[in-house]
This record gives C-alpha cells, sequence and structure tokens, in this order.
C-alpha cells in the first residue's frame, strides 16, 4: 500500500516513494531536494566497483581501496576520496597510476 500523495517510479517497483505528479524523470531531482544532497554518477561507481573487483579480486579491492594512500590522489584513500566527493573516474585513473595497470585493463 502506498503512502497517501506518493507513487512508485514504475509499475512494481514502489522502492521510489516521491511526489505522485513528479514522474520518473524527476526523481534524483526529488531526491537530492529530499535528502539535501546529490549522488551524481551512481553507476560509474559502480562500474568502478566491478573493475576494482576485476584487477583486485573482492577481498584485495576492499584492502587496496581502505588502506594505500595514493599520491595521485593527493595523499587520500580510494575510500577517502571517493566520499570526499571525487568522481570515480579520476579515482580509478590514480589507482591504475599507482598500481601501474596496463592501458588496455583501463
Amino acid at each position: 500500500m502506498r503512502p497517501s500523495g506518493a507513487a512508485p517510479c514504475e509499475a512494481g517497483r514502489p522502492w521510489a516513494v516521491r511526489p505522485a505528479d513528479s514522474g520518473c524523470a524527476g526523481l534524483a531531482s526529488w531526491a537530492a531536494r529530499a535528502w539535501g544532497r546529490r549522488y551524481p554518477g551512481a553507476v560509474r561507481l559502480t562500474v568502478f566497483w566491478e573493475k576494482m573487483r576485476g584487477q583486485f579480486g573482492e577481498a584485495y579491492a576492499a584492502s587496496v581501496a581502505k588502506d594505500f594512500v595514493l599520491t595521485g590522489l593527493g595523499g587520500a584513500t580510494v575510500n577517502q576520496a571517493l566520499a570526499a566527493g571525487k568522481e570515480p573516474k579520476t579515482v580509478w585513473l590514480a589507482v591504475c597510476e599507482a598500481f601501474e595497470i596496463p592501458e588496455e585493463a583501463r
């Protein structure tokens, strides 16, 4: 059952409660207003983590992100850089430089 004045974005997907008149296209802007921040590049962030896991494996990717301070990120770790709002692509390129990942794997 939907709350009054709210509608799902797509039929059968009531995961997004928002004003009924905003339409699916308005979901991102509504979320930004509702939570007071923007989440740009969610798909790119997903791709970033897929690349990290593909390059390092599940456990080591998490370790690299948490433990390695990268000069290409101004002395921050991957997790710190992403939390600070750096673009996932920028962070990935810094990882590639630090770990000398071949151009074809970037």
